[in-house]
């Protein structure tokens, strides 16, 4: 079976997540080997966080789950696209659907999305 090269970049590979059926792009995070194990057995999206130095269940906080529907690596295996349903409608953690909420435009910078929901609730 192929894999990613996790011999890269300390172990860490680049994770695109995309919604499955609109094709938006939904957010980037990274994947060591352990958190590529967890996702491939489980179906669920779980990333390696940097922050806190730990494997990170993409939504055991807020309930926003993905579920894995295609996995797709590119061409020179260090870069992951996980195309997921994104469950309870919001992959960015400050309540947006898309962590890719803002685009700047002439110089200025204009929110694109609403919210799902408000992560001071969320994340207390």
């Amino acid at each position: 079976m192929i894999e990613p090269d996790f011999a890269k970049d300390n172990g860490l590979v680049p994770a695109i997540a995309q919604d499955y059926e609109t094709k938006d792009i939904l957010m980037l995070a990274y994947m060591n080997r352990e958190a590529w194990l967890k996702t491939l057995e489980t179906g669920k999206a779980t990333y390696w966080s940097r922050s806190r130095k730990q494997l990170w269940l993409k939504g055991e906080t807020s309930g926003n789950v993905q579920m894995v529907k295609e996995i797709l690596i590119d061409c020179d295996e260090d870069t992951i696209l996980l195309k997921v349903e994104q469950v309870g409608g919001a992959a960015c953690h400050m309540g947006y659907r898309s962590c890719f909420f803002r685009r700047l435009k002439n110089g200025q910078v204009d929110i694109v999305s609403e919210k799902v929901f408000n992560e001071e609730d969320v994340y207390k």
